[in-house]
């Protein structure tokens, strides 16, 4: 009888460590202020739920919780009619001259987050984005899903292309937005201990498909219906639409009372 109250015993000793195991699974440890923090590694998509008369919009309880616990960047001050502009330059479509010329004229200042492939190819468009004074911000070296990569492979696509700009144009990034708008409470936090903050949106549209374009006046409505105070205000640089409505919107965003600030003024 204690020989089976034995086995017994240890079978449920082991069942309850693999419970353990497969909790931790789904947690990473990191150390802030000298304490360790669980945090989540499930992935999550960011999204965002329009309101109407530009009310800002609801961002989801998680997602703002995560943001808002990492200190990163979503949607500016409620009561203020501050809005910031950001461009994901994932390759050279051939617009983006365009564009600095359209933000020059304009005096408005962006923040540009690029890959690898774009530094490696438009060299040229990345010294001038930083000799008119926007922000460079990192978009990874491959754009793959961050909650998919450990912390190393995050470390590798995060800090390789921040030592690459760094030596080719004496820059150093701090503004980081994850591929494809996916990350996890983890991997936003690690990205904090390599001197980054997380910039999402609280404006979008599928403005990046080209095979979407040619319809200018949808782009309009979507961005100028979508204005609010404290706007982070996603645009892809591939999107001739964009490139051909920008003047237009920035006038008509100033004419509305809104004013552009850059990241680095942020307003919570």
């Amino acid at each position: 009888m204690k020989k089976y109250y034995y086995i017994f015993s240890i079978c449920i000793i082991l069942l309850f460590t693999v419970s353990i195991v497969s909790l931790k699974d789904n947690k990473s440890s990191i150390k802030t202020s000298g304490a360790i923090t669980e945090l989540s590694l499930k992935k999550v998509e960011w999204g965002i739920k329009r309101n109407n008369n530009h009310e800002q919009p609801d961002l989801g309880t998680k997602n703002k919780k995560i943001i808002d616990e990492a200190k990163g960047i979503a949607m500016g001050n409620k009561e203020s009619k501050k809005v910031y502009l950001t461009f994901d330059e994932g390759y050279e479509a051939g617009y983006t001259e365009k564009i600095l010329e359209v933000l020059k004229q304009n005096e408005v200042k962006a923040c540009f987050f690029i890959t690898a492939h774009y530094v490696n190819t438009s060299s040229d468009l990345v010294q001038k984005m930083i000799d008119n004074g926007h922000i460079i911000g990192n978009h990874t070296v491959n754009h793959k899903s961050m909650p998919s990569l450990n912390n190393e492979q995050i470390k590798e696509e995060v800090m390789n292309l921040h030592t690459t700009i760094c030596n080719k144009f004496n820059y150093e990034m701090k503004y980081i937005r994850p591929p494809k708008g996916e990350y996890s409470e983890s991997t936003i936090n690690y990205c904090n201990t390599l001197g980054y903050t997380t910039v999402m949106w609280s404006f979008a549209y599928d403005d990046w498909d080209e095979n979407k374009q040619g319809r200018e006046e949808y782009a309009k409505k979507k961005i100028l219906e979508n204005i609010h105070n404290g706007a982070v205000i996603l645009l892809h640089g591939n999107s001739k639409d964009n490139t051909n409505v920008l003047d237009y919107c920035i006038k008509e965003i100033r004419n509305m009372g809104y004013e552009f600030e850059t990241l680095d003024n942020f307003e919570r």
